[in-house]
């Protein structure tokens, strides 16, 4: 009798163990290579790129003496020059000029596609903003100032000139006015050291540049002894790449080819 249950006990271990083994699929699935004995499955991960970093909030501005041009408030130890006004246009427009500075040369620096957008931030009489119109023409040089009368002047010019493709925009001292994402490229030429929020300007810029979009500086070589110009009036490379990174443009390159001043061309992450 014992023997007798042997044999169906065998079986019913088999079919246990055949259950076990087959990998069985449930009704109309069809089992992938993963299933399959030896698969390799690697376990689903979600990669997420991190948040870059936010920018640390910029040095604040400071009190200290006022010298001679300058206007007793300090940003990254730097004093703040005075503006000069709309009645100094005779000294922008002046015949040696070019001798003194080369703007024909740093204009060819420029780098700019046909259709660029750029703002000359600062522009005053338009010297450098009517040179560079011609070589944006099928894009456009917005002009921006804190002063009506240099607004006026430029719009008066513009009109004398027929140059369509100058614009004018009226900002303030803590904003440029400009739109969101709407220039390829920013010029200061001597003008950004007389900024009394430099900050808040420069925030301005950021924000107005499209992504990788360039900010470009042309100022005095403090470092240089012989450039005939007012201390104030002047400014070292380290002292533009500080200001700069504060707000989180990326230096690029110093071209070392003008006779007085530096030039400087930062970029916008992105």
């Amino acid at each position: 009798m014992k023997r007798a249950l042997i044999l169906p006990i065998l079986l019913l271990i088999a079919i246990v163990a055949l259950l076990a083994w087959q990998p069985w699929s449930a009704p109309g699935e069809t089992p992938d290579a993963a299933d399959s004995p030896g698969a390799q499955v690697e376990p689903s991960v979600s990669v997420t790129e991190p948040a870059p970093a936010p920018l640390p909030d910029p040095p604040a501005y400071e009190t200290g003496e006022t010298t001679s041009g300058g206007t007793g408030k300090y940003y990254m130890g730097r004093e703040i020059a005075q503006v000069m006004g709309h009645r100094g246009i005779s000294w922008l427009e002046r015949d040696n000029r070019e001798e003194e500075e080369a703007p024909s040369k740093a204009i060819r620096g420029l780098d700019l596609a046909e259709n660029a957008v750029l703002a000359d931030i600062g522009a005053g009489s338009g010297y450098y903003t009517f040179r560079i119109a011609p070589l944006v023409p099928k894009g456009s040089v917005i002009a921006v100032d804190i002063q009506p009368e240099m607004i006026a002047h430029l719009e008066k010019r513009a009109k004398a000139n027929g140059v369509n493709n100058v614009r004018t925009q009226l900002g303030t001292i803590e904003d440029t006015k400009l739109e969101t994402n709407s220039i390829d490229a920013a010029l200061m030429v001597d003008a950004y050291h007389e900024f009394s929020h430099p900050v808040e300007m420069l925030q301005s810029i950021v924000r107005a540049l499209r992504p990788g979009g360039r900010v470009i500086l042309l100022e005095y070589r403090a470092e240089d002894p012989d450039v005939p110009i007012k201390r104030l009036h002047k400014m070292s490379e380290e002292q533009v790449r500080k200001e700069m990174a504060a707000v989180g443009l990326e230096f690029v390159v110093n071209h070392g080819h003008l006779p007085w001043q530096h030039f400087l061309i930062f970029r916008k992450p992105g």
